[in-house]
């Protein structure tokens, strides 16, 4: 292999890592190794995918052959590690890669600063600063303020801004600070710094639009979007996404439409947030046009994009396409399983789900749980549902209110009301109202009124987020009680809903028991 050969490859690992696949440059790099072909360049490269997943099992990898190929000494490499240990949560490995350098630049103080930083140490990390203090840079600083605010600690960050010396304090120690209020949902704070910032550019214009969208002033993010004089994508994709995950699917769509006629070509991020907001509104007409469009200027389907097409068209009812985009990948996320698993299981296709459940080639997560879980009570496979929530705990996923849910509306289904309120009761998470609902729906079916009284009053001391919803089970209840011919309690609660205000029609009464 010829340096060209080199030099293309490390463009591939670069673009994936770039546009959001570091994946894809892992395994780009493992079917290279298989051929017996190395280079040294791309040993920092493949370290920075590692920590954007980041996985340890090929970080340490390019760890023994960078000793192996005599590169260790690199302070390149060495700097990688440090940070590809501190973003996978090995810091006395990261440590110990720092303290065997030799020489030391100022980018890998930073970085062991930074990944002190990443893991909680402000201790350690404010010891190396000391040390630093006079021959670091703005990144030092940077790193110590983000740090600060990843712990929620924006009035130490602000402190440590306040001190950055003011040849350094450029256009991006000023986002970082406002990044800092507007991940920890800081608006107030973030509104009066963001006018303060003197040289206003696109991100920092971008991070003040989501912020808003971030506490869902749609509004506001709007009046954000009307002052910036200079449009750019960035900005562009900060309006489009904040409106599609803020359920403005329309705004979303009419944003797309709008920046496209002011000459702006999408990216990946554009048509994952617009795919997103056609699944919400099942806008199958604007999904379509859109997946011609990724075509047509050649968008990657990385794992974003492709995951937004499935769910995109399995929310608008096309399970054709949805199976269509899934069958052309060459790499499936989890993200794309999980979609398309869903797809299958709300399409009534519980087997299928559940087959495609159990030969995926990926590790599953929680989300990959629940779809399968989802699949059994549509189909109503109870004992498969069991071995899946079984299977949860030897795969170290810790199950939440959703998977309980489904499993109680399993038990419920197959008639076992004891093992389902024996489950609600045992539950280690708080039952929700769709749990209790999903418990009570099983004591109508089956008429059981004296399992039914029991759950009612786990409904009224559940707590006043409930207290709107266990009014609707008053409803339910009730007509449980006449269907049983137990007309004197039946009639209690019906005095009780109308002294709450709950007299409702037969209509609507029927709505709610559907």
């Amino acid at each position: 292999m010829n340096y060209q050969d080199h030099f293309h490859i490390s463009n591939l690992i670069r673009n994936n890592i770039s546009r959001g696949s570091p994946r894809q440059a892992l395994l780009l790099y493992k079917g290279i190794r298989l051929k017996g072909v190395f280079f040294p360049g791309w040993v920092p490269l493949l370290l920075k995918a590692c920590a954007c997943v980041p996985s340890l099992v090929p970080g340490k990898l390019l760890h023994s052959e960078s000793i192996k190929f005599g590169i260790y000494s690199d302070v390149m490499v060495r700097t990688s590690l440090i940070n590809m240990y501190s973003k996978c949560g090995r810091i006395v490995s990261a440590r110990k890669v720092f303290d065997e350098m030799h020489e030391r630049n100022v980018a890998a103080w930073n970085a062991m600063i930074g990944g002190y930083m990443w893991n909680g140490d402000t201790v350690s990390a404010t010891g190396l600063f000391g040390e630093m203090m006079g021959s670091g840079n703005e990144v030092t600083w940077i790193e110590m303020m983000k740090g600060y605010a990843k712990r929620k600690e924006t009035g130490k960050a602000r402190d440590l801004f306040e001190r950055m010396p003011l040849e350094m304090r450029g256009v991006k120690a000023w986002a970082v600070m406002l990044g800092g209020y507007v991940g920890n949902r800081e608006m107030e704070a973030a509104r009066v710094f963001f006018e303060e910032i003197p040289e206003k550019n696109s991100f920092v214009w971008s991070l003040m639009i989501s912020g808003c969208f971030r506490v869902g002033d749609v509004d506001e993010a709007g009046g954000v979007f009307s002052r910036v004089e200079v449009r750019d994508l960035v900005v562009w994709n900060s309006l489009i996404t904040g409106y599609a995950k803020n359920g403005y699917s329309d705004g979303a769509i009419d944003a797309f439409y709008e920046m496209q006629g002011e000459g702006f070509e999408p990216d990946a991020v554009t048509v994952s947030s617009v795919l997103s907001a056609c699944a919400q509104s099942g806008r199958l007409d604007v999904g379509r046009e859109v997946h011609s469009l990724i075509n047509r200027i050649g968008i990657e389907l990385n794992e974003f994009v492709s995951n937004a097409l499935i769910d995109m068209y399995a929310k608008c009812g096309d399970l054709e396409n949805a199976t269509s985009v899934f069958e052309s990948l060459s790499l499936r996320s989890v993200a794309c399983w999980n979609s398309m698993i869903s797809c299958l299981a709300n399409h009534g296709k519980g087997r299928e789900a559940l087959e495609m459940f159990r030969t995926m080639d990926t590790e599953p997560d929680e989300i990959t749980f629940l779809a399968g879980l989802t699949a059994c009570v549509h189909g109503g496979f109870l004992v498969e549902g069991l071995k899946i929530f079984l299977e949860m705990k030897t795969k170290d996923v810790k199950p939440n209110v959703k998977h309980f849910g489904c499993l109680v509306h399993l038990l419920g289904l197959s008639g076992k009301l004891k093992e389902a309120y024996g489950l609600v009761r045992e539950m280690p998470v708080k039952p929700n109202d769709t749990v209790l609902g999903a418990l009570l729906g099983a004591c109508k079916v089956h008429m059981d009124t004296e399992m039914a009284e029991q759950v009612i009053k786990m409904i009224e001391t559940a707590g006043s987020v409930m207290k709107g919803d266990s009014e609707n089970h008053l409803v339910l209840i009730s007509n449980l009680y006449a269907h049983a011919e137990r007309w004197q309690t039946a009639e209690m609660l019906r005095v009780e809903m109308e002294k709450r205000g709950l007299q409702k029609s037969t209509g609507l009464s029927s709505l709610v028991l559907t």
